[in-house]
């Protein structure tokens, strides 16, 4: 665990320094009128979430399929002629679908507009900031593989951030305009995609090579499916917020749903900063059969990451009350969104590797197929639910599709691998969670808000701290926590 442990540290520190400049722009610039409108807030989340929705398709799958084949090539001519593939690949796409949004501009527009005319002028935005989503993704595959991650992850968490507050501010102070704005989000995805670029070229120059590729049907195949996987995973995190634009008439909707996922979303932080080095550690054990090692991998990850997790899951739901008084109290209709995002969040971080174990298998099709039925159901529940509930009932459908599809995956690797991240100690910490949200929930104290959020916050992770430490519910934090001791 010593380059997991390393890299997810600092990882989980450039992550967190992205959500603190995100939660700035979130809950203090964004939801501010004086910077930027409600609707033209609720039209940059509608932006953002298609072009995710589509950076799947885009990028072909290549930054998976790149991950998965890398250390099964020998020869440095298979490899350079691997590695061109992987950068030609996606433009397979892109050009069709850049063909195909010339022609039908105006239907596409129009499809998207049909709730939210303002919408319509920015589909050719959508459809550049998912190409820079896609290339950057293929390029920090590329230094992933070399098990190079924190430059990275420092670009995909902190970069865009802070190019948006500049963007932001300068609205504020009428240096740009509100075009000029959703232009200039455009150019920030593109500078950070080739700054990517130029990192992983850094590590390896690529060397244009059209040699044959002997294993060439099994990597078309395992893109052409993973892109569904792809899909799948950006419908679970994006088409609520789509299917919000399109069922409710406001955008605003949109914006008061995107605060609370936010919020709810920095119970991910500690897996996203993890999964980047146990992708291709996960494929290189995979790819040289040493099932000891996953496994040992699988329930290490997932008992730290529930634990790491579990108290920034106290700390959002303990303190959600007051944090709420401290942004616009139209936002606050988001409280319930930020509970059932925060628990679908914490129940996929107690999976650990799964994830990394299932998409770099050989079994990875009969997850997409389960997973393509799980986006029908959540389109079926947003269908039903939204009408009813409001923002309240996405939530709810992604609450509830996310649970099926995390429960489906955590059977395929028992089924096939024989493995399973749990033990005692994952009951515990889910008894501690549970305790602690019981104890904490109702007590508050009678200063300012965020006096309030801060002692309390110290209290519930000092006391957190000392029962993990206490009861020895990972190994790992134990012994973190004793050499600090020691210094």
């Amino acid at each position: 665990m010593g380059i997991v442990a390393s890299q997810s540290i600092k990882n989980m520190i450039s992550t967190y320094l992205g959500f603190f400049v995100g939660a700035i722009n979130t809950l203090f610039l964004y939801t501010n009128p004086k910077f930027i409108s409600d609707e033209y807030y609720g039209l940059v989340g509608f932006m953002l979430s298609a072009a995710y929705v589509m950076m799947p398709l885009m990028s072909f799958g290549v930054h998976n399929t790149l991950v998965k084949f890398y250390t099964s090539f020998k020869t440095r001519v298979a490899l350079n002629s691997f590695l061109t593939l992987m950068i030609l690949l996606p433009l397979a796409i892109v050009i069709p679908i850049g063909f195909i949004g010339v022609v039908a501009h105006q239907s596409i527009s129009d499809f998207l507009a049909s709730e939210n005319t303002l919408v319509s002028g920015y589909v050719w935005h959508i459809f550049f900031v998912a190409i820079a989503l896609a290339y950057f993704e293929v390029f920090f595959a590329w230094a992933k593989v070399h098990m190079k991650t924190v430059f990275g992850n420092l670009m995909k968490e902190v970069f865009h951030r802070i190019g948006t507050s500049i963007l932001l501010i300068s609205l504020y102070y009428n240096l740009i305009d509100v075009e000029q704005f959703m232009i200039g989000l455009v150019l920030v995805y593109f500078i950070r995609m080739l700054a990517m670029m130029s990192y992983a070229f850094s590590i390896k120059l690529p060397v244009f090579t059209f040699k044959k590729i002997n294993n060439l049907t099994d990597i078309l195949k395992y893109s052409s499916l993973i892109v569904i996987a792809g899909l799948v995973a950006s419908n679970l995190l994006d088409i609520d917020k789509v299917m919000l634009g399109k069922i409710l008439p406001s955008l605003n909707n949109i914006a008061y749903y995107n605060v609370g996922v936010f919020i709810a979303t920095v119970i991910a932080v500690p897996q996203r900063s993890m999964h980047q080095i146990l992708m291709p550690l996960s494929a290189k054990f995979l790819n040289e059969k040493q099932y000891d090692a996953l496994n040992d991998l699988y329930k290490k990850s997932s008992i730290n990451l529930f634990i790491v997790s579990g108290l920034i899951f106290l700390l959002i739901i303990l303190n959600i009350n007051e944090l709420y008084q401290l942004i616009d109290s139209e936002y606050a209709i988001g409280l319930q969104v930020v509970l059932l995002i925060s628990l679908a969040r914490l129940y996929d971080s107690v999976l650990g590797s799964n994830n990394a174990i299932l998409f770099n298998s050989d079994y990875y099709r009969f997850v997409l197929v389960s997973g393509v039925l799980v986006v029908i159901i959540m389109l079926l529940l947003n269908v039903l639910l939204i009408p009813k509930f409001g923002i309240n009932g996405a939530a709810l459908a992604t609450l509830i599709a996310i649970f099926i599809y995390d429960t489906t995956k955590l059977y395929f690797v028992y089924r096939y691998f024989k493995m399973t991240p749990f033990s005692k100690k994952t009951l515990k910490t889910a008894g501690v969670i549970l305790v602690f949200s019981l104890l904490f929930y109702f007590w508050d104290f009678s200063f300012h808000h965020i006096i309030n959020i801060i002692i309390k916050s110290l209290i519930i992770s000092v006391c957190y701290v000392l029962v993990v430490y206490k009861s020895n519910l990972s190994d790992n934090i134990t012994s973190s926590i004793n050499k600090i001791l020691k210094k």
